[in-house]
């Protein structure tokens, strides 16, 4: 690596502390009560419950989801044999992944010895600790020998994953690239250019999954693997071929996959063209490829190439894997992680590479476009649905091939898992199971913008929504493919063409004019207001009842469209004004905020019908309202005009909805801190922190909203407009296509409990 990249590297590892993991306590200690529940006398109760039942452990302690990646540091990325002690940054970089991906814990353990059995005996003998075995950075041929004798003395998952992790994302790999190039696993013939532990670990699960072992050429650094070689191992012998054939350029003609696993630049090539037609070159040495991309597609443009790097394509990544097989192993208990879980999670990854790559994937690579095809053959590691893919795929292979101690639902289990992708999922998960199945028509003015028709997407895939969109279908004949959306026009998805749908388009021209009139449009405005502002095609369509819902607005100032909406959709009977409402995912739990984006300057009567409208709000989310007015005032500190008005507003909403958990005024902190409240007022008429902040104007929630989520990296819902009398919600700049379908979801359930 370069100097200024080495300095990076070392600096973030040593600050702001060495290192990069830490531990925190899961359940509260603040007091003598908490002391003893958590050690003695507490602790003999689930230490005797154990005894009887050594199940229980997963019950009552972090074994569950406790893994131990393993190392005595003899095969090092590509450092070699470094040592156990220079091997940690590693080992601490396996357990980040582990948590990040998976969110499973991970303990490092380096332990100093290059002696087989010595190794198997230490770890062996730890087996009460941890609910998984991950082996890391060991070197052939002693891997083999350890894996093996660890599977055979402990009765909980030990993965190499080195070797099956490498394999399964090989195989997954493989099988799509096959499928694009029209081959089967039946009739590929592959040559292999590397011979160890991660090499046969690929060939083996290949063959398992379908690749014939008379079509298998192995090599490594002395040449061809033969039957007269002597001193091989049985996994190796097991490939061996009985040829004259001595070197790599050799055993080339007609192989339809050439895997490296080996060393830079072995593959020459000149010798490319003796590959079969439409080959696949797999170049995974790193950092160095046996060939370089670049160069292999000189040579065969019609080859599908993929290494381990991450500034190609098809980056052979571990990472896509061993999270979320041992994520699925830990949750259905599974004692061992078996090859039909393996295939599972190969087959697994593969189905994702050819669905529509996730929004939040083309964000996090800069904006590329990713569709299933040469150049995408394996998903991406931030793609939020591996582990929703993946996991269940390998708990039932588990369950089915009878290694799993626990039944799951899998249907059940795969809805949770996706729901934890993002931080706002949780949140959701009421809302958009109100929502799924009613499959809601709603119009979306942005209709050509990417981030709504993936949003549309993902909203057809949950069962939300039928959509209707404004948009020029010439322009999206271009973009849904770009895109990799396998949505249809006209069959998944309605237009509404503005170029050529006069027939719609002049009937809602006739509509909106008969309301223009009254709201400061002019005559001569109208068809140009319906045909070049989607806002008011939108809202139209909603309008006029040809939809049940609308999302507008993202790519201009919000207020403006704000505007729009306001002429066409008529507040709720009995209500003022128009309100925003913002929820705020943090570390803590959820915390809504309002008005965000609407009153500038509310009336206490505003101010107590935004309090309301906001707490039932927060009841479709499956959350008890615990409501704060705020306020620079505390409980009748100050006499200044914003605080008696927050006053007064306490007083309309304790008498309209008595049973309302509200208080105030009070400062932020007063609010969510019930300690502090408590010492400022006895009575305080909620308990906990409040999840519902109103605010004394627009001023302080729009700054409170933008400060929060800026320091905190939290992601946001809505903003929701309250008190319109058909629901309708505008998009912010910013918003992306998942906050698109979580305020779809909100919508879609909106329309069910108005209708």
């Amino acid at each position: 690596m370069d100097e200024n990249t080495r300095r990076a590297a070392l600096d973030y590892h040593r600050l702001p502390q060495p290192g990069k993991l830490r531990i925190e306590p899961t359940k509260r200690m603040v007091n003598q009560r908490d002391l003893a529940l958590a050690y003695s006398p507490g602790v003999a109760a689930p230490c005797l419950e154990i005894a009887e039942d050594p199940d229980k452990a997963m019950d009552y302690t972090a074994r569950g989801n406790l893994v131990a990646v393993i190392s005595n540091g003899t095969a090092v990325l590509g450092l070699g044999a470094i040592g156990a002690l220079a091997s940690k940054p590693v080992m601490e970089g396996k357990a980040v992944l582990f948590k990040k991906f998976a969110d499973i814990d991970v303990f490092d353990l380096e332990v100093d010895t290059t002696d087989p059995e010595k190794f198997i005996e230490a770890v062996s003998l730890l087996e009460p600790s941890f609910g998984g075995i991950n082996l890391e950075d060991i070197k052939a041929p002693e891997c083999f020998a350890i894996e093996a004798e660890l599977k055979k003395r402990m009765n909980i998952p030990v993965f190499h994953d080195d070797q099956h992790g490498t394999a399964i994302v090989v195989a997954a790999a493989v099988r799509n690239a096959l499928v694009l190039q029209g081959k089967s696993l039946a009739e590929a013939r592959l040559v292999t250019s590397g011979a160890g532990a991660a090499a046969l670990a690929c060939v083996d699960l290949l063959v398992s999954m379908g690749v014939q072992v008379e079509n298998v050429t192995l090599t490594d650094k002395d040449g061809v693997i033969h039957s007269g070689r002597e001193g091989m191992l049985p996994n190796m012998a097991r490939y061996a071929r009985d040829t004259n054939a001595r070197t790599l350029p050799d055993v080339l003609p007609g192989a339809n996959i050439f895997l490296g696993l080996s060393a830079p630049g072995v593959l020459k090539p000149e010798w490319l063209p003796l590959l079969a037609d439409k080959p696949l070159i797999f170049a995974l040495a790193n950092p160095e490829p046996e060939i370089r991309p670049e160069v292999a597609r000189a040579a065969r443009p019609d080859a599908i190439i993929a290494t381990g790097r991450s500034d190609y394509p098809n980056q052979v990544n571990n990472v896509l894997c061993f999270p979320y097989i041992f994520r699925g192993a830990l949750d259905a208990r599974a004692t061992e992680i078996n090859e039909a879980m393996k295939a599972a999670a190969a087959e697994a990854i593969a189905g994702l590479a050819r669905l529509p790559a996730h929004d939040s994937v083309a964000q996090a690579y800069g904006g590329r476009k990713l569709a299933f095809g040469p150049d995408y053959i394996i998903p991406t590691p931030f793609d939020p649905r591996l582990i929703a893919e993946i996991a269940p795929a390998v708990a039932k292979a588990a369950m089915d091939s009878g290694v799993a101690k626990r039944a799951l639902d899998i249907e059940a289990y795969r809805r949770s898992l996706a729901q934890q992708n993002t931080r706002s999922a949780q949140l959701m998960l009421p809302v958009f199971e109100a929502a799924r199945g009613t499959c809601r028509r709603i119009a979306y003015g942005e209709g050509e913008d990417e981030r709504v028709l993936r949003a549309i997407q993902d909203g057809l895939d949950e069962g939300i929504v039928r959509p209707v969109i404004v948009a020029r279908r010439r322009i999206l004949k271009d973009k849904l493919p770009e895109l990799g959306l396998s949505l249809e026009l006209d069959h998944d998805v309605e237009v509404i063409d503005p170029e050529t749908d006069h027939v719609i388009m002049n009937e809602l021209v006739e509509a909106y004019r008969v309301i223009a009139a009254r709201k400061g449009v002019p005559a001569a405005e109208v068809i140009r207001h319906v045909y070049r502002r989607p806002t008011v095609t939108a809202a139209m369509l909603l309008r006029t009842g040809r939809v049940d819902a609308a999302i507008v607005g993202g790519n201009s100032e919000y207020w403006g469209q704000v505007e729009h909406v306001l002429r066409i959709i008529e507040r709720r009977p009995g209500h003022s004004r128009v309100y925003a409402l913002t929820g705020l995912i943090l570390d803590p739990g959820a915390l809504f905020i309002t008005d965000t984006h609407m009153v500038p300057d509310p009336t206490p009567e505003q101010v107590a019908e935004m309090a309301m409208l906001g707490a039932t709000e927060l009841k479709h989310f499956g959350l008890s309202p615990r409501v704060a007015l705020l306020s620079h005032s505390n409980f009748g500190a100050s006499h200044s005009p914003s605080a008696r008005k927050m006053r007064a507003a306490l007083q309309i909403v304790k008498a309209a909805a008595p049973d309302l958990k509200v208080d105030g005024e009070m400062h932020a902190d007063a609010a969510l801190s019930q300690p502090l409240r408590e010492k400022l007022i006895p009575d305080t008429r909620f308990e906990g922190p409040a999840n519902l902040l109103v605010m004394p104007n627009l001023d302080s929630a729009n700054i409170t909203l933008t400060a929060l989520s800026a320091s905190s990296s939290s992601p946001t819902v809505g903003p929701m407009l309250m008190g319109l009398a058909q629901p309708i919600h505008v998009l912010t700049p910013g918003v992306t296509a998942r906050g698109i379908l979580n305020l779809t979801a909100i919508a879609a359930a909106e329309v069910d409990r108005e209708g």
